[in-house]
């Protein structure tokens, strides 16, 4: 069997986390519609409850409200979800997949409902360390950007210094006529 890729999003910090469980553990989503809420001790965040928003199939397909069942059909779209017109009133016929999940759904994307004890960044692996060393990263390319400004600085100088000495000579010459 295949794995389900899921997309916790929190309303709360406003991030997103990944999580990939294998479909055999999951087999309790299939049949789902788009909407409904299930427990998350499904995926292993106890406490928690998920509502599924959204999800793609294994060809990239989105799943669309509007088409019931887990099939795939042409839809003449005029708005998300799978079409964002650029012109006003543009319509479009696009692939897109029902609204039920199924074994072909590879990405469900879930939003956080009711919270469990634990916070997700200590479900998910603090992830923070890493954009805490972003900081630290950015400042040493900050000196690096710096020392090549100063040896830019420098080659230029040591460029005008002989064309100064020129100038210098030029005029100490004019000067002693």
């Amino acid at each position: 069997m295949g794995v389900f890729k899921f997309v916790v999003s929190d309303p709360k910090t406003r991030k997103t986390y990944q999580l990939e469980v294998d479909q055999d553990k999951a087999i309790g989503l299939i049949g789902k519609k788009l909407g409904e809420n299930f427990n998350g001790d499904l995926i292993g965040l106890t406490g928690y409850e998920l509502q599924i928003r959204g999800g793609t199939d294994k060809d990239g397909f989105p799943m669309h409200p509007q088409l019931h069942g887990s099939g795939k059909k042409r839809l003449l779209l005029s708005g998300p979800p799978g079409f964002h017109p650029k012109i006003k009133g543009q319509r479009r016929r696009k692939m897109v997949r029902g609204n039920t999940l199924s074994k072909d759904i590879v990405q469900i994307n879930c939003k956080v409902i009711k919270y469990g004890k634990k916070p997700l960044e200590e479900l998910f692996g603090k992830k923070e360390s890493k954009e805490e060393n972003k900081p630290q990263e950015e400042k040493k390319d900050q000196e690096v950007k710096k020392e090549k400004i100063e040896e830019k600085k420098e080659e230029k100088s040591k460029e005008e210094a002989p064309k100064q000495e020129d100038q210098k000579q030029e005029s100490n010459m004019e000067k002693a006529k």
